[in-house]
This record gives C-alpha cells, structure tokens and sequence, in this order.
C-alpha cells in the first residue's frame, strides 16, 4: 500500500506538536538553563518541520494526480495476504500465551509458523527457529538479563 507523503507528514506535525505542548509542563532546573525538556522538545521540533516538508511534498503529488491511497500488487496475492496475516496474528498469540506457556515453547512455533508463510522449507523453517529462539534467549535472557516469561517451565529455569 502506498499512503500519500501529506498523510504521514500530518501525523507527525501532530505528534511532534503534542510532545511539544507536553513538555512545556516538564520542572525546571534551578541554576541550569537546560532542562529535561531541551532533548524531547528538539525531537519533536524536528518531527514537525519533517512533517511539514512530508505535507508540502505530499500535496505536491497530489496535484501531479497522485490518489492519497494506492493498493500494492501483492494485497491481491492470496499467499502475501496469508504471511501479513499470520505475522500480526503470531504476534498477538504471543503478547497472550507468552506468560502461560513461556517463551522458550511460543518463540520456536511462531518463528517456524512465520518462516513457513512466507515460503521457507519446513525443515530449513524448523532448524532456523530453534537456533534462532536460543540465540534470541542467550542475548536478551543471559547478556541483557531481560527476563523472558518461562511459562510451563518454570521449574527448569536456568
């Protein structure tokens, strides 16, 4: 799907102004002139002259007869359609069966499930998920101590 520049552009102008007006209420720092809001407030400074220039470059297209909405070739694919399905139903199976059953045991299926979607081997889709499901682990679980669910195993925990 291609979305006219005008459409992004104004959500960041919105965007960019609500952090704006919100930081406005951030404390000042008494004897300092930088406060916590110089950093946010550069940011979303910055999200709204870049969605300005997405508006103007938008609308320039538009009068070039560009339609603010064009549908991708691949929407009409049956097989396309399944994968974008089946990654945005993966991830919501996850956020609700991550905690229950555990990371270890959703990570694997769902990267298999994926793979499979969009046209990987199966056996090629298996070994990929569950090489790839350990590495992931070993780095967030053991390297950035972020703690994974562990769900049923709970009792075999490292």
């Amino acid at each position: 799907m291609k979305i006219n520049d005008a459409v992004f552009g104004a959500v960041l102008v919105v965007l960019g102004a609500a952090v704006l007006w919100h930081v406005q209420a951030f404390p000042k720092i008494p004897g300092q002139q930088v406060g916590p809001a110089l950093f946010p407030g550069l940011i979303s400074a910055g999200l709204v002259v870049a969605g300005v220039l997405l508006v103007v470059s938008g609308l320039r297209a538009r009068g070039a007869g560009e339609p603010w909405f064009t549908l991708a070739d691949w929407m009409g694919s049956r097989g396309h359609f399944l994968a974008f399905a089946a990654v945005l139903l993966g991830g919501v199976a996850y956020v609700y069966l991550a905690e229950s059953v555990g990371f270890l045991l959703v990570a694997p299926v769902l990267l298999f499930v994926w793979m499979a979607a969009f046209g990987v081997k199966p056996g090629r889709a298996a070994l990929i998920a569950v090489i790839g499901t350990l590495a992931i682990w070993y780095v967030f679980y053991k390297l950035l101590r972020v703690p994974l669910p562990w769900g049923a195993l709970t009792n075999f925990a490292f």
